[in-house]
């Protein structure tokens, strides 16, 4: 294993990337020698701005796994399906992957890759002797230690305990038996991932020094990373399971704990108090204002992801695939201006459209919703120029479903060349027979993140962690660790009341009434808050839930047929999640090049 990932000493110094604003794009012109690197600041800039390469790429996921890392975590959720058969979360779905599979190779040799320049950055930055200061070759260390941490933990949340090499810098002409090492626990990994981001952030700035530092790793990105670990140290996929227990060494030495820990929460909520505490000033919920309430909430759940850079934006990625990203959930539009005519291809399930909420706060399945499963009404929707006729299941629905989902006979958002209306059955606009090779798979349309002009567009990033899930992850550890905390209620009630939906402990809303209500209550609210934001995907495996929510028929509308038929829900395809699946596994390649190197259960 260890020579795969050490191979390349130099060849990250000439990694391509597809950034467009700011540090991401500057990169080597030319294969350089090790001295020559870290003789100028500028060419150790560059090989700090190739490190950084590796930071997902979220809005490339229909080819993941890439020199973006982009992931699988969208459509391998129960929240959506791509339409074409080359996405590989597809290939997920059904259960045609193994330890040969290009993604579970290309993340393991990504991220270890990534690691591995990051020491080396560390190891050689003080070499540096033009044009930098003492104060930001310390900056620059905590951002390279930082950084390796956190591809650390894109390790470990997808494979389980893995190797951690730490300081080590193995040169290539090593002899083979130092490649040969064991996993380390999970423990293990979650403590060195905690300490390295500790320390990384005692030498980082709060806030970037100036516009073209936006997504540099700052003081709060690494204390949210250490808190999302704890998190995930804390969930019942690590702490206690017992389906990992045949998991250890070949010398015996169990990986996971099979004792459960209710401290582990408690480490976790402690450390998203911290944060909170200590970022009160820095980052806030992005909020816009307007005479309608609902549309003031519309407005700002739309907008956090269309305002770069905005106070809610703990984590983002400056160059992202967001033109690929919208030409999937902008709908064929046949006979419209390309601007507004794309693919559309990448489909919610029923599922997740069930999910959101009334817009009096209730659930659909709440008796007292209001919720209507036939018929249909004359309704201008929150946010939306003038009324259509909608179908009665979408009618009176909370803010963020109009946010989140394009469902037939909306109005599309760019209205730049006239009003557009999305025709999702069969024959349709946007349908199966009109679209060809590019249709909705499920019958509602993805439109989280999409922009109010052309789908063409190049130049946003992608958030990768924000505000909300900071409060959601808090109040799901702290209902876990201290049930009854009035911080709980709080923190869910603060995503509530920006989502424009009355809160818990309001005339028509009772709070839930203990642990259990109030989890159920918390990942409620993070299906529909982070929905589409890759977090559902992790949510269920660390939850052990998956087996129920990702394996089976999976539902979408009956886009073969027009109306009134197209409104039957009807499976899409039958998903295959097994235990095996809650961790991939490594690589065959390394597990066979490396006898200390035990594979995951059921590989």
């Amino acid at each position: 294993m260890k020579r795969y990932i050490y191979i390349l000493v130099i060849s990250c110094l000439t990694m391509a990337t597809s950034c467009k604003k700011g540090f991401l794009d500057q990169v080597p012109d030319d294969r350089l020698t090790l001295d020559q690197t870290f003789t100028t600041r500028a060419t150790a800039e560059k090989f700090l701005n190739n490190v950084y390469s590796s930071v997902p790429d979220e809005f490339g996921q229909r080819n993941p796994a890439g020199a973006s890392n982009a992931g699988m975590w969208t459509g391998g959720s129960d929240e959506a399906e791509f339409l074409w058969s080359f996405v590989q979360s597809n290939n997920m779905n059904l259960g045609s992957w193994d330890s040969n599979s290009d993604f579970v190779n290309n993340y393991w040799n990504n991220f270890y890759r990534a690691i591995r320049s990051a020491s080396f950055f560390m190891a050689n930055i003080d070499k540096v002797n033009q044009d930098i200061s003492p104060e930001l070759i310390v900056q620059y260390k905590a951002e390279a230690r930082a950084l390796r941490a956190m591809y650390y933990f894109y390790l470990v949340r997808l494979y389980g305990p893995v190797v951690i090499v730490g300081e080590n810098v193995i040169e290539p002409d090593a002899s083979a038996d130092s490649f040969r090492l064991p996993r380390n626990t999970f423990d293990e990994c979650i403590d060195y991932i905690t300490t390295e981001l500790q320390t990384a952030a005692a030498s980082l700035p709060v806030a970037p020094a100036n516009d073209n530092n936006y997504g540099r790793i700052t003081k709060g990105i690494a204390l949210a990373f250490k808190a999302q670990a704890l998190l995930l140290s804390a969930s019942p996929l690590y702490n206690g399971n017992g389906d990992l227990a045949a998991l250890k060494n070949k010398d015996g030495k169990p990986l996971v704990s099979q004792t459960s820990d209710l401290n582990k929460w408690k480490k976790a909520s402690d450390a998203y108090k911290d944060f909170l505490t200590q970022f009160g000033g820095t980052y806030s919920l992005y909020k816009e204002a307007n005479a309608d309430p609902a549309l003031a909430a519309y407005l700002s759940c739309r907008n956090v992801f269309l305002v770069q850079w905005n106070s809610e934006v703990i984590f983002a990625r400056p160059g992202s695939s967001v033109g690929p990203r919208q030409y999937e959930i902008t709908p064929y539009h046949s006979g419209s201006n390309s601007d507004s005519r794309a693919s559309g291809a990448l489909g919610a399930t029923q599922r997740q459209v069930d999910a959101f909420f009334m817009a009096n706060g209730k659930s659909i399945d709440d008796a007292t919703s209001g919720y209507v499963t036939s018929g249909f009404t004359d309704y201008k929707p929150v946010g939306a120029p003038e009324a259509r006729s909608v179908y009665n299941q979408w009618v009176n629905r909370e803010p963020r479903f109009y946010v989140n989902i394009t469902y037939d006979n909306s109005i599309w958002l760019n209205v730049n060349n006239g009003l557009i209306t999305t025709r999702l059955y069969n024959t349709g606009n946007s349908g199966k027979k009109t679209g060809g090779g590019d249709y909705c798979p499920t019958g509602y349309v993805v439109r989280k993140a999409m922009g109010l002009g052309k789908w063409d567009e190049n130049n946003r990033p992608v958030i990768l962690y924000r505000l909300a899930n900071v409060y959601l992850d808090y109040a799901e550890a702290l209902n876990e660790s201290t049930p009854g905390d009035p911080d709980i209620l709080r923190y869910v009630n603060l995503i509530r009341e920006r989502a424009g939906i009355p809160q818990y402990g309001s005339a028509n809303l009772a709070v839930p009434q203990d642990q259990s209500a109030m989890r159920e209550a918390i990942r409620k609210e993070r299906r529909v808050e982070l929905c589409f934001e890759n977090v559902r995907f992790f949510d269920t495996r660390r939850w052990k839930i998956a087996e129920q929510t990702d394996n089976g028929p999976m539902p979408g509308l009956n886009i073969g047929a027009d109306l009134p038929d197209f409104l039957r829900v009807v499976p899409f395809e039958t998903r295959v999640f097994t235990k095996r699946h809650y961790l991939f596994p490594i690589p065959s390649k390394d597990v066979n090049s490396d006898n200390l190197l035990v594979q995951n259960p059921g590989w």
